[in-house]
């Protein structure tokens, strides 16, 4: 068992050795293909932060037009409530000005008079 925990080991170390000769060989050429990737890579990151900057804007843009709409939506809600008060409160008079006329037809005036206080 121990010769091939040494193969392995021995082959592992030589492999080690080669790559390492292979970046001494390519040193300058390395070194210039990776500030190459750099510039690139920093170049895409700048692209990419504009393209962020870009939906951030957009992003705020539509929680504006949201909250607009949202304030607009509540004005709303309130009109129509009011116009539902409104009307309850035509109906209320339109039914009292009917008894009203009831009341003056079976010539109970009383009941009119005070069918009128109410109303006023």
């Amino acid at each position: 068992m121990a010769p091939f925990s040494l193969r392995s080991h021995l082959r592992a170390a030589a492999l080690r050795r080669k790559r390492f000769k292979s970046t001494e060989k390519h040193g300058r050429r390395g070194t210039k293909d990776m500030e190459g990737s750099f510039k690139r890579l920093k170049s895409e990151m700048e692209g990419t932060s504009e393209v962020q900057k870009d939906i951030r804007e957009g992003q705020r843009q539509v929680k504006e037009k949201f909250e607009a709409i949202e304030t607009g939506c509540e004005e709303l809600k309130r009109e129509t409530q009011l116009i539902i008060q409104q009307s309850a409160i035509t109906q209320i008079k339109l039914a009292l000005m009917f008894r009203i006329l009831k009341a003056r037809e079976a010539g109970d005036f009383n009941t009119a008079a005070n069918l009128t206080e109410m109303l006023r």
